[in-house]
């Protein structure tokens, strides 16, 4: 590709994201989309902030704040499949607003009742009402879309806004709420406040998806009003991802991908302190991590032209964990930054290209059970990598070698790293080969395409 065709993909990326928008129905879900992002992530902050303000002493503090970031993740251990699968037998819009107003509801009732252990109990079933409304959402985007091929485009502007813009505006709200809100209403004012317009983004959102959105019900009510029963959709959505290379592939990739993401994040405290930095440093990992993440999701369509999805997913995957290995090896704190960000590239390349696939190639009858698969997946390999991350760690330990007859001192965190980097870039090496319709398995040479510039001749799958 010669730098003369660079400015018209650009064109023609501007192009296709005003025809997206210029969808009503997907332009409105956009919306609640960005709001429920926002109240989502503002809640990961106001949450973590009161469990610290109701309980006294470090270590109370410090087993409240690992059980709301557990109990955030519990309900796809529990739930997941039967989801999905609800999102393929009942009306998706129904179920998206009695979501949303349980939500609208347990959020105002946290301030209200003011106690630790009910804040655990409200989050958990916050959380469970999450994991029944984003299938929904996800599997009715290719419905509301006028053409295939603007899923991606639909996908990239719902992950910029969930992973990216919501973010920040998310921190910058709550900035705001801890700076003015003691001031009025004591310690615990900020996060009353937080989730209190959490409560109310809720049921504005509600009331726009079932006054504003009808499209969302579906085009084929009928034809799942004469489905099987629930067991049987969860029997037949099991069978569908172990039966389906593309979609095993997939399950395979993820794996890798989020085992990666997830040991940066449990690593990066005790990871900034052998680089010589503190809290900053800290932050400035963490957010790192979300740039890479955002940037990925831009550039993919950009590497979709040049590589067939299928063949990308596995490359981005293994970028990640090599990217991931170069982490553990960096010496110094800008290295370390830099190669964090591409860990957080390869991630938002797979998973936007991992959305794209299941939203052109998945049946919408199976659809919702397979998101709803991916998506506890997600949260499972999540949350057992920030488990077992800090342990293994802790096993390690630090360690003191001679290198060229000089000492030098080995971080717990550094050899974990490299484990979980090497073996994210395996998995993404079978991930490829599972998913490759050419069955050659040739990475290496699709890595030669997309370093050469040279579009794929195999179009964009």
């Amino acid at each position: 590709m010669d730098r003369q065709a660079e400015p018209a993909l650009a064109a023609s990326a501007a192009q296709g994201v005003r025809g997206v928008l210029a969808i009503p129905a997907f332009r409105r879900l956009w919306g609640v989309t960005a709001i429920t992002a926002v109240a989502e992530w503002q809640s990961l902050l106001a949450l973590s902030a009161l469990a610290t303000h109701l309980t006294s002493g470090y270590q109370a503090q410090s087993f409240a704040l690992g059980g709301v970031v557990a109990t955030k993740l519990l309900p796809a251990m529990l739930l997941g499949p039967l989801a999905g699968a609800l999102a393929d037998k009942l009306d998706r819009r129904h179920q998206m607003v009695v979501c949303d107003v349980l939500r609208a509801g347990l959020f105002l009732s946290i301030p209200l009742v003011g106690e630790l252990a009910w804040l655990f109990i409200a989050t958990f079933l916050i959380e469970l009402c999450a994991l029944f409304w984003i299938p929904a959402k996800d599997a009715s985007i290719p419905n509301l879309l006028r053409r295939p091929d603007q899923v991606e485009t639909a996908n990239q502007l719902s992950l910029i806004m969930t992973y990216g813009v919501a973010v920040l505006v998310a921190s910058g709200v709550f900035s705001a709420l801890s700076r003015f809100g003691p001031t009025f209403t004591g310690p615990e004012g900020a996060a009353y406040l937080a989730l209190s317009i959490n409560g109310v983004a809720y049921a504005f959102c509600a009331l726009v998806v079932g006054t504003r959105i009808p499209e969302i019900s579906g085009r084929a009510m009928t034809r799942r009003d004469a489905q099987p029963g629930l067991l049987a959709m969860l029997r037949d959505g099991v069978v569908f991802v172990r039966a389906t290379p593309l979609v095993r592939g997939l399950v395979t990739g993820i794996i890798g991908a989020f085992a990666a993401g997830g040991a940066v994040i449990a690593c990066a405290k005790l990871y900034s302190t052998s680089l010589g930095g503190g809290d900053a440093a800290y932050g400035l990992l963490f957010a790192s991590l979300f740039v890479g993440l955002g940037l990925g999701m831009a550039v993919m369509p950009v590497a979709a032209r040049r590589i067939q999805h299928r063949r990308l997913f596995g490359l981005a995957i293994v970028a990640a964990g090599l990217g991931l290995v170069a982490v553990s090896l960096a010496p110094h704190l800008i290295v370390a930054l830099v190669a964090v960000i591409g860990v957080g590239c390869g991630g938002g390349i797979a998973f936007l290209t991992g959305l794209t696939i299941i939203g052109a190639q998945v049946a919408d009858e199976m659809r919702g059970r397979t998101i709803a698969f991916i998506q506890s997946l997600v949260r499972l390999d999540l949350l057992a990598s920030m488990a077992l991350v800090p342990l293994a760690v802790g096993l390690v330990q630090q360690r003191t070698i001679t290198l060229f007859s000089q000492p030098v001192t080995i971080d717990g965190t550094r050899p974990v790293l490299l484990c979980a980097g090497l073996v994210a870039a395996i998995v993404g090496v079978s991930a490829h080969r599972q998913m490759d319709d050419r069955h050659d398995g040739s990475l290496l040479a699709d890595l030669r395409s997309a370093v050469r510039r040279r579009s794929s001749s195999a179009g964009r799958g």
